[in-house]
């Protein structure tokens, strides 16, 4: 199949040294036909309506990274994925997984990469968990002497061990989530597309499954993770950097703290003890700053206000100082840490749904 043949006009990625660059993405575009009623097919027979789901996407992820893929729905990750993973063809740019072509060489990419969609209906429901193993590891052409212990090691990963004779019609929609995670391992692959993978766990499953991720099977077994995600600790506190999807644009990428900055996030907290008029409010005026809310303090005859500080770090070590030469007691003083509604919120009215991220 050729170039054009597979949706397009191709463009090989460029830019980092390949050597760097566990998955590349350059100018992707993909457009979709717009569903039309019978009404609107027999008025204009050859009218064609697309619309645009990722749009000239750029971005780099590092070997053995945790990368994290934000935005709400419909904001092109499932697309994305899709194209990596060889379901999908660009109309436009290209991608390379390790090195190889998603559309010129997708054999070798299904090799190295794999790709876990929450599809719980791709499991068989009336074989146990080691039997859906075996038949899986059979489609991937796994030796048959190595399959027993394969499948040990990646039930042992996902915690799911002493659960492998049990039909999978009994599991909880989190273990079914696990097994498809262990299914993915299989085939060892170099690159994982994780798609929500603790959206169907509750909070210490989750909490056990992220901290899987990254020391079993980023650190231990090397694999690179892309990760699609709404849940704030994956986002912040797992992923090593993040790229923010809005409508098919890619607004910014970074480390959370990086984009906590991009989004212009300088507000912090102090505590005090509750002083007449005009108290703290004329210390943060003096200095340019404008107060915010405050509220009573768990401990009585302490309040605590926000401000905005737009100098960061440096310009709230003055206000600290200024605050204590009048005399207040401040018990805390911290920056307060954005959520991820906020943070991406944030992002999207900076970049007005667009950027060159």
């Amino acid at each position: 199949m050729t170039t054009a043949q597979a949706g397009g006009h191709h463009t090989a990625p460029h830019g980092p040294d390949p050597s760097e660059v566990a998955i590349g993405i350059r100018g992707l575009t993909k457009r979709f036909p717009v569903r039309r009623t019978w009404g609107d097919v027999l008025r204009h027979p050859f009218s064609r309506e697309t619309k645009t789901v990722l749009s000239d996407v750029s971005l780099s992820v590092r070997p053995r990274e945790l990368f994290g893929l934000l935005g709400p729905n419909g904001a092109g990750k499932t697309t994305l994925f899709k194209i990596l993973a060889t379901l999908v063809w660009p109309d436009e740019g290209g991608a390379t997984v390790l090195g190889h072509d998603v559309l010129l060489e997708p054999g070798r990419v299904k090799r190295v990469l794999n790709p876990v969609i929450p599809d719980e209906r791709s499991l068989y429901w009336r074989l146990s968990a080691q039997e859906n193993l075996r038949l899986f590891s059979w489609l991937y052409g796994l030796r048959s002497r190595e399959v027993d212990v394969r499948i040990g090691e990646v039930l042992e990963a996902v915690e799911l061990l002493d659960t492998e004779d049990r039909m999978v019609g009994t599991f909880s929609s989190g273990m079914r989530q696990r097994l498809l995670i262990a299914r993915a391992l299989l085939s060892r692959p170099k690159v994982l597309l994780l798609d929500e993978p603790t959206r169907s766990l509750d909070p210490i499953s989750a909490r056990g499954l992220r901290e899987r991720l990254r020391d079993e099977i980023v650190g231990r077994q090397g694999c690179t993770v892309l990760l699609a995600t709404h849940n704030p600790d994956e986002a912040l506190g797992l992923c090593d950097r993040l790229a923010v999807l809005h409508e098919g644009r890619l607004l910014a990428t970074g480390s959370g703290r990086e984009l906590g900055r991009l989004a212009g996030d300088h507000r912090y907290r102090f505590w005090t003890r509750s002083s007449p008029e005009p108290g703290p409010a004329a210390v943060v005026e003096r200095m340019g700053l404008q107060l915010g809310e405050s509220e009573e303090a768990e401990d009585p005859g302490w309040i605590s206000f926000e401000v905005d500080i737009p100098g960061g770090p440096d310009q709230a070590a003055r206000l600290l100082s200024a605050l204590t030469d009048e005399g207040m007691q401040v018990s805390r003083f911290e920056r307060i840490e954005p959520s991820l509604p906020d943070l991406l919120a944030r992002i999207v009215t900076l970049r007005g749904g667009g950027g060159d991220g």
